[in-house]
């Protein structure tokens, strides 16, 4: 796994009224700090991608659908430069993903229907300086193809 990535298997729990699944706790070890939450979706097959932050860490839970959520290490001294990771999130795998800073990230939706990624990041979106890094999703440096891969 890319170094400083960290992974949460979320739990639900169902009952006659619903369900309930906690996805990050400021008592959680993986708990740094607040910066704000958002929602982003993809529709089925679309991309979203590529692009890093200087300072912000985000906390990614897809909470509808399912993703394929890629990462790709570019940073110069990591001991894990060069490499890619793959998470089927969602659904059927509720998990919380938390990325370091430098690390590319993007996004498909996979499943039927649009799927919903709650954010939970460390840093406030600073609308006149953003710290977001994007390439475009195909054409670029990065070793990763995101057509599917039947077999």
């Amino acid at each position: 796994m890319i170094e400083g990535v960290r992974t949460k298997e979320l739990k639900m729990i169902p009952d006659e009224r619903g369900r309930l699944m906690e996805m990050l706790r400021s008592d959680d070890p993986l708990f740094i700090k607040f910066g704000q939450i958002y929602l982003t979706t993809a529709y089925p097959g679309v991309v979203k991608g590529w692009h890093y932050h200087k300072k912000q860490i985000d906390n990614f839970m897809v909470v509808r659908g399912m993703m394929k959520v890629v990462l790709y290490d570019n940073r110069e001294g990591s001991r894990t430069f060069g490499e890619v990771n793959e998470f089927f999130m969602g659904d059927r795998r509720p998990l919380l993903l938390q990325i370091p800073a430098g690390v590319y990230h993007g996004f498909k939706g996979i499943g039927t229907e649009e799927a919903l990624v709650i954010n939970c990041p460390t840093e406030v979106y600073n609308y006149d300086e953003p710290d977001e890094y994007r390439v475009h999703p195909y054409d670029n440096d990065i070793p990763y193809d995101w057509s599917r891969q039947d077999g």
